[in-house]
């Protein structure tokens, strides 16, 4: 008969979960092991998501309210914005629902661009309010109506930049902590709706001291400025979707990684691709010598993939490209190469230089990776190389491969 210490543990109930989620996401250091983890990033962001839900209808209630009691424009459309900050949690948790579900016959990559997409349709409904605001400001502007101060108003506006201010920092922290972009577009929003109220407050304070009324103008500004807000969002959000090219420091540490390890004398033509949060894949060609066993080539390259996997949660996938190293000419030419490459245009790179010798001439094979932003065309940079090449291997004939670079025109 078995003990009760041998019995298993009942699992955590949902509110522990949750506790421990949050301790893991204002802990330094700790951030990866929460956005590698699907479940426990979707729970902390919807728990961030409910949380701002409620207190934006809370707050909508009041400053409705409060900004039709004393005819403010602007706090009643500061009112209706916090209405379409609970629609963007809303859109956030629903987003996070969605981007966790698991890879199936049709999306064999994931549901991760769920997010991307609740991002979208968030910084869309940041600028929707930020269009609005400036219409029924410009209103206001045209037809002024009297401003009643009060200082239940004033309360209410001073507890709201304190509510706005800490949402702000709650979703910056979670969303670098878990990479969300919906989260992150719900701070700078946050954080918009902070500097709109306090403009509302502003012209409440100008209004009591002076008799001046500029509620108008300062719903206008505010309107400007979200809006521009807005279009920044779209402009980000949209940019995930299409592929954005990873930052040069992720290139540089994947490529440093690489290059780490034993045999590998160089490495090219990486790709990342983005399918949403913690779903990563990378490709990449390494250079290896060609007299090494292929067995312990490949025992290599299987292990950087695995490395990678259970280290940066990031699929790799290698292609291993044999480089001579015992042929002493051949080691010239492919320096020799690629120096002229670099004096065209330093950002040019060449790779998988090889020579073919004939009884006529001898064919110099190699890849050629060209940036976006060059200028010259390929067969410009065909006849420049070919002409160099033959200035020193008169019998030499250059047979170039141009290859695009995927990552970033600097790498």
């Amino acid at each position: 008969m078995s003990t009760s210490k041998n019995k298993k543990q009942p699992p955590k109930n949902q509110p522990q979960k949750i506790l421990a989620d949050i301790r893991l996401a204002l802990t330094p250091g700790m951030s990866e092991e929460l956005r590698n983890n699907p479940e426990r990033r979707a729970r902390m962001g919807t728990l961030v998501s409910v949380l701002g839900i409620l207190l934006n209808v809370l707050l909508c209630v009041v400053k409705g309210l409060v900004g039709l009691a004393i005819s403010s424009v602007a706090m009643v459309a500061d009112a209706i914005n916090n209405l379409s900050d609970a629609s963007s949690n809303i859109i956030s948790m629903v987003g996070f629902r969605l981007g966790r579900r698991p890879a199936d016959r049709q999306h064999p990559y994931g549901h991760g661009r769920f997010e991307y997409l609740a991002g979208m349709v968030v910084a869309v409904l940041v600028t929707s309010v930020g269009l609005e605001l400036i219409r029924s400001s410009v209103e206001s502007i045209m037809q002024p109506e009297p401003l009643h101060t009060s200082p239940v108003a004033f309360l209410v506006l001073v507890v709201s930049i304190v509510i706005k201010l800490a949402m702000m920092a709650l979703n910056m922290r979670v969303s670098a902590s878990i990479v969300s972009e919906p989260l992150r577009a719900t701070a700078l929003d946050a954080r918009n709706d902070a500097i709109a109220t306090g403009a509302v407050l502003a012209c409440i304070i100008v209004s009591a001291v002076t008799g001046i009324n500029m509620d108008g103008w300062a719903g206008l500004a505010v309107g400007i400025f979200i809006l521009v807000s807005g279009l920044m969002l779209v402009r980000d959000t949209i940019n995930l979707l299409l592929g954005k090219a990873p930052t040069n420091a992720e290139i540089d540490a994947i490529l440093q990684r690489i290059l780490s390890y034993p045999h590998v004398l160089g490495t090219h033509d990486l790709m990342v691709h983005d399918y949403g949060p913690g779903r990563k894949f990378a490709s990449a060609h390494v250079e290896m010598p060609a007299e090494l066993n292929p067995l312990e080539s490949h025992m290599v390259l299987d292990q950087i993939e695995q490395d990678f996997l259970s280290e940066c949660n990031l699929i790799m996938t290698l292609h291993y490209d044999p480089l001579v190293t015992d042929d002493p000419e051949l080691q010239d030419i492919r320096n020799f190469v690629a120096e002229q490459a670099t004096t065209i245009d330093e950002r040019l790179s060449v790779h998988d230089v090889r020579r073919v010798v004939g009884p006529t001439h001898t064919n110099i094979i190699f890849d050629c990776v060209k940036p976006y932003d060059v200028v010259l065309t390929e067969e410009e940079l065909t006849c420049l190389l070919t002409e160099r090449v033959q200035g020193r291997y008169p019998r030499a004939l250059c047979k170039i491969t141009f290859d695009e670079s995927y990552v970033s025109s600097s790498q």
